[in-house]
């Protein structure tokens, strides 16, 4: 048990990579706790957005892999928010805060519908450059929870536990995926009353994407192939929500891919971002990047822009 959190991985990451918190709203109680790892040059980072039962430090071995390759990455947790517009408002300050004009977002489950709503909410000023979503989804309807969002503020905590919970694999699972399950309810169990309680109404308060808005925005879709908590029908409506959209599938690896298929997951968003290397809006320090790949990509961006 807790595999994971007695990794040599895992306590090196905590004892090399400081926790920072930050305010922006007048509400002194909104703490946006955050990891930021990696070149401080770079100004358009990848920042990772996590589940309902996820903190900051879940995306721990995307920020060892990634910041060794030389990206900058920022990985989140959420103050108490209990709306979308709330949740931009504060998403936003804290991207002024952070002196950050653009930036590429990774989200998994609610942190990809987030990032998903904060393009939509920026569309007229855009802050988003690309999205990488991950067993995500566009329209929270799809959980059947729309009519008791609103009494989720009243529930004891180890009601909202039991509830999440529920959506986390029950049949028999592969060792890594197994430590993954392990490391995210112990994650959960750190999450207190108002914590979980904002962020299921989030996830399951009435609202959807609109797609017209964030057409432009270069997508990534990751999912998997076995158990989740995502509906086929739910995958469905992403690819048709962006039909230009790269797909990443993994043949396995649950609700938690970033911590039990972290090697794939990291191989994915790397060949995402590699679209941007050379321009201003790359997440990699250019010194890490050998100048025939840079090549390469500024050929490859030369063709496609004369095909559009």
């Amino acid at each position: 048990m807790g595999e994971i959190k007695v990794s040599p991985d895992y306590n090196w990451f905590r004892s090399t990579v400081p926790l920072k918190k930050i305010i922006v709203d007048d509400d002194d109680s909104k703490i946006w706790s955050l990891y930021d790892a990696g070149p401080r040059n770079i100004r358009c980072p990848l920042i990772f957005l996590p589940p309902v039962s996820g903190t900051a430090d879940v995306f721990f071995r995307q920020i060892l892999a990634l910041t060794g390759w030389g990206y900058r990455v920022i990985a989140l947790q959420y103050p108490v928010y209990w709306d979308h517009l709330e949740f931009c408002d504060g998403f936003r300050k804290l991207l002024d805060h952070l002196q950050l004009d653009k930036v590429h977002l990774f989200g998994a489950s609610l942190g990809g519908f987030l990032a998903q709503k904060f393009a939509e909410y920026t569309h007229k000023s855009p802050r988003v450059h690309s999205l990488i979503l991950c067993n995500s989804f566009s329209d929270t309807s799809i959980f059947n929870q729309t009519w008791t969002a609103s009494s989720f503020w009243l529930m004891p905590s180890f009601m909202l536990k039991k509830i999440v919970l529920g959506n986390f694999s029950s049949g028999p699972v592969d060792p890594m995926m197994a430590d993954a399950i392990d490391f995210m309810v112990d994650r959960l169990e750190s999450l207190g009353q108002s914590e979980l309680a904002s962020r299921l109404t989030l996830n399951c308060q009435n609202s959807y994407v609109e797609p017209h808005k964030i057409r432009d925005i270069p997508v990534t879709i990751m999912d998997v192939f076995d158990q989740s908590a995502l509906s086929t029908e739910a995958k469905e409506e992403m690819y048709k929500l962006y039909p230009n959209a790269r797909r990443a599938h993994l043949k396995t690896g649950g609700n938690f891919p970033y911590l039990c298929r972290s090697a794939e997951v990291n191989l994915y968003v790397q060949i995402h971002l590699l679209q941007f290397h050379g321009t201003k809006y790359a997440a990699i320090d250019p010194s890490m990047v050998s100048a025939e790949e840079l090549e390469v990509q500024k050929g490859s961006l030369g063709i496609s822009q004369e095909e559009q």
